[in-house]
């Protein structure tokens, strides 16, 4: 799994600010940057990006009425979920050490996700060169999230849960189960 684990030194902080826009910028050396302020002029503005809507849940659902979602323990000590990036069904890995939803570059483009800007991301296994982009519409078991910042990674082979996501939930792990409960 060391291909799974993301490392953003400074996207960690930045991009786990509950409001407002984060700014990707590139520094004079070419570095990426996430930041809560707009780019300077001398080094080139990426994109911004906007915080995460609400979760939604389906008015039938358990989690409408403040039931957790159980995860059970998977291969490798894991937890895996289903889901639908763009209603095209994926299994992710929950990876709290992910900084953001990471997707293969095959399942991104079977969800029609486009490319918006390119970058280097660290990792476990070093740089690896991505392209950010928007789900518009991410599903795993009851909840719905609109409008979700990835990442595409084309030498990854298991699509990533990542903090961008889950910071919107109460994250609970006891007994090789793992609860998701909406925050309200």
């Amino acid at each position: 799994m060391k291909r799974t684990i993301l490392l953003l030194s400074l996207a960690a902080t930045s991009l786990c600010a509950s409001a407002g826009t984060i700014y990707k910028c590139k520094n004079a050396s070419g570095e990426m940057l996430y930041q809560e302020k707009p780019c300077e002029k001398e080094v080139q503005a990426v994109s911004s990006w906007a915080s995460a809507s609400p979760v939604e849940t389906d008015a039938d659902s358990p989690a409408a009425e403040g039931k957790p979602l159980v995860i059970g323990q998977g291969r490798g000590g894991h937890y895996f979920i289903d889901g639908a990036v763009n209603d095209s069904y994926l299994n992710f890995v929950v990876d709290t050490g992910a900084t953001l939803v990471a997707l293969p570059l095959s399942a991104a483009t079977a969800a029609g996700l486009t490319c918006q800007g390119r970058g280097t991301m660290k990792t476990g296994n070093g740089d690896a060169q991505v392209c950010t982009t928007t789900i518009q519409k991410l599903r795993f078991g009851h909840f719905t999230l609109r409008y979700v910042q990835a990442v595409v990674m084309p030498n990854l082979s298991q699509p990533l849960l990542g903090m961008n996501v889950l910071k919107q939930f109460r994250v609970e792990q006891d007994n090789g189960e793992m609860r998701l409960s909406k925050k309200f």
